[in-house]
């Protein structure tokens, strides 16, 4: 797939989801446009806020989405230049400020006139009016972003953006050839690349770490200003931050108390006093000088531990004024010399978690390349589902464990490959990490944690079921059955969806919030009406459609929860604040409606619904153990001998597990039991933590 065929497929999508859904092409562009960004980390979230007219002095106002990062206080507000004509158009510098214009145009007025009290309440602008005025003190930059369809004009090199309502502003153009480089990319996500010495004369002083390199990577000690972490934090904000830690951070404190302390009372001990930061990079350059050895800049850079320092220092010089001159930082840095993505990925996820393991961030925080999503992932590529609308061939739901990899696995195809490709795995049959967290969550009756963004869920879901994998004997309850019954949600979840936006009542707002509470709803309505019941998801995967009787429950019900959601009388008058709070799930809960008689053939009782779960974890611990068998004789007999000559030799191992030790030594003329499989696995990780190297 080259960038013209991206486009191509990429408006296509973009005509055929406008379509299904009656919102129009330009709002099917952002929300598509918007969805690419997340998956590649340039986007925490996203909500869709059209609003278009006329303010003072005749200015015009628009924009069309916006996202909030709670965490470095940026505001990004969205603006569409949409047009799929087949003809190369050119984005202009004068038509790219006109559209710059009308942002900060919409801004100024929402905080500045009476918009507030004309906007009508039902529609998402005038929740993110209120949004603009209640967090006017606390946003830290506004970032301005015009998402076109045009080509850029190469006269364009930088749009200056000035400042609004006296907060540093910028603005970014993103094209589909832009997104296309970066999804397209071998690590389908944003890349940060930073000059060092834009902010300093020489860069910033480094050592190698001698003896310490390896074939995997280089590590350095450098030492950093305060100063110039601060503003290289004010211009890429939350993005520096791996993004598992960046998860993690974000539900706690951002700025540590005591560090904030150090940095006001005792600045010129703060090199002292920090444990300093930890990062990595893909590539470097250094630069020798009369004083030393100068790191210069650094592309692919990413902070994997010290979120909280970084933050720390940049908040307190914006909010207390607090002169960063003295403060200087000791800074860890590991440069990755692997060149398969997919291992460089892995190798500083690795660097990543044993580094945070002082703060205890666990597992789940690092929860793709959690053993959860690689058996889900083979079950998306080994099951088939059935054959409708007239295919005369079954078809798989492809769930993408890594990111970026439904479409980088068709890059390197021809065109005959990836025909086939798509006939078998179907965009619309496309299933994500936060997919999967938000069906999940909302089936759990989380619809308010779901509410909170896709970063935000996703963490509590990581939580939630590394929890339930550890809880559960090597993930059994995650089976085959489990896989089929997330597809289900899904199937629910996507007609919803399409439901929602062709009722009378619609008023284009709030689509996410109205589908994860109508579902959430109408599963605690099946279990309060009829007790021991459940919902057949296994029928709906076999069915591949929503049955009628569920369809009509959660048409009706959809418009009862939005009448709930937007009630005058709320909680919060900000309706998206309000549905990320449990009291509105406490409210929604309180709807009076009777499911109909009919929804009881859908239904699954208890007694057979436990059944079938004994049946899939049973068949799941036969897999289970023949993966576990398959690790165990891929490794020699002399790798066995030698781990048991280690493991006797420092007397760190049980009866039972020298027993099965010995007959490990002996494969292929003996083979241990399923039970001694996982025991072997169990010295082998206890074995490595001691020193011992296969």
């Amino acid at each position: 797939m080259d960038a013209q065929e991206f486009r191509k497929d990429f408006i296509e999508g973009v005509k055929a989801e406008a379509a299904a859904t009656g919102e129009g092409s330009s709002a099917s562009f952002v929300s598509a446009f918007a969805q690419y960004l997340q998956e590649a980390e340039f986007l925490m979230d996203f909500t869709a806020a059209y609003f278009e007219g006329t303010g003072k002095r005749n200015r015009k106002l628009r924009v069309d989405g916006y996202v909030y990062d709670e965490f470095d206080k940026t505001m990004s507000l969205i603006i569409a230049d949409y047009d799929a004509s087949e003809s190369e158009r050119v984005l202009a510098r004068t038509q790219a400020r006109q559209l710059q214009e009308r942002l900060s145009a919409f801004v100024d007025h929402a905080l500045n006139s009476t918009l507030h009290r004309e906007v009508e309440m039902s529609r998402p602008c005038s929740d993110l009016v209120d949004l603009l005025r209640e967090k006017r003190r606390e946003i830290r930059k506004y970032q301005l972003l015009i998402f076109t369809t045009a080509i850029i004009s190469a006269t364009i090199t930088k749009l200056e953006s000035a400042d609004i309502d006296g907060v540093s502003s910028e603005c970014q153009i993103w094209n589909i050839d832009r997104l296309f480089k970066v999804c397209g990319s071998d690590t389908g996500r944003h890349i940060i690349e930073i000059d060092f010495k834009e902010h300093s004369e020489h860069g910033i002083p480094c050592v190698e770490a001698s003896g310490t390199a390896t074939k995997d990577f280089k590590s350095y000690l450098c030492i950093i200003p305060g100063a110039l972490l601060a503003d290289i934090y004010d211009k890429y904000g939350s993005g520096l931050l791996e993004g598992n830690v960046r998860s993690f951070l974000s539900t706690k404190v951002a700025v540590n108390k005591k560090i904030r302390a150090t940095i006001l009372q005792y600045p010129e001990r703060f090199f002292a006093y920090n444990n300093g930061i930890s990062a990595t990079a893909m590539d470097i350059q250094i630069e020798s000088a009369p004083q030393g050895q100068f790191l210069v800049s650094v592309r692919d850079f990413q902070i994997i531990n010290g979120g909280q320092t970084t933050a720390s220092l940049s908040n307190a010089r914006f909010r207390d004024k607090a002169d960063l001159s003295t403060i200087f930082v000791q800074m860890k840095l590991t440069v990755i010399e692997r060149t398969l993505e997919e291992e460089a990925t892995e190798l500083v996820q690795n660097i990543s978690r044993s580094s945070n393991s002082q703060n205890k961030v666990s597992d789940a925080d690092f929860f793709s390349t959690h053993p959860y999503h690689v058996r889900m992932e083979r079950f998306s590529q080994r099951l088939y589902a059935r054959a409708v609308g007239g295919l005369q061939h079954e078809t798989k739901w492809f769930y993408e464990r890594a990111r970026g990899q439904y479409l980088q696995k068709q890059m390197r195809m021809t065109a005959g490959e990836k025909k086939k490709f798509l006939l078998q795995n179907p965009k619309n049959q496309l299933i994500t990490k936060t997919d999967l967290a938000k069906v999940r969550n909302t089936w759990r009756g989380l619809p308010h944690t779901v509410s909170r963004g896709a970063q935000t869920n996703f963490a509590e879901f990581a939580k939630t079921t590394s929890d339930e994998w550890e809880a559960s004997d090597d993930g059994l309850v995650f089976n085959e059955k489990y896989f089929q019954e997330s597809v289900a949600l899904v199937l629910i979840f996507r007609y919803s969806e399409l439901m929602v936006t062709h009722q009378p009542w619609y008023s284009q707002g709030y689509r996410a919030n109205i589908v994860t509470y109508t579902i959430a709803l109408f599963h605690m309505l099946i279990q309060k009406q009829f007790p021991g019941m459940d919902l057949d998801l296994m029928n709906i995967w076999t069915r591949q459609n929503v049955p009628d009787a569920v369809a009509n429950a959660l048409t009706e019900l959809s418009e009862l929860v939005y009448d709930k959601l937007t009630d005058p009388q709320r909680g919060v008058e900000n309706v998206t604040q309000w549905c990320k709070q449990e009291g509105c799930w406490r409210n929604v809960q309180s709807i009076d409606y009777r499911l109909s008689p009919e929804i009881e053939a859908c239904l699954i009782g208890r007694e057979e619904r436990k059944a079938a779960e004994r049946e899939a974890k049973a068949d799941q611990r036969i897999v289970s153990d023949a993966e576990i068998m398959t690790k165990i004789v891929e490794l020699s007999q002399v790798q066995w001998q030698n781990a048991l000559s280690f493991a006797t030799g420092r007397r760190m191992i049980t009866p039972d597990e020298h027993t099965a030790l010995r007959i490990a030594c002996q494969i292929p003329q003996k083979m241990p039991t399923p039970i001694q499989c996982k025991r072997l696995l169990s010295v082998l990780e206890r074995l490595q933590e001691e020193g011992f190297k296969l």
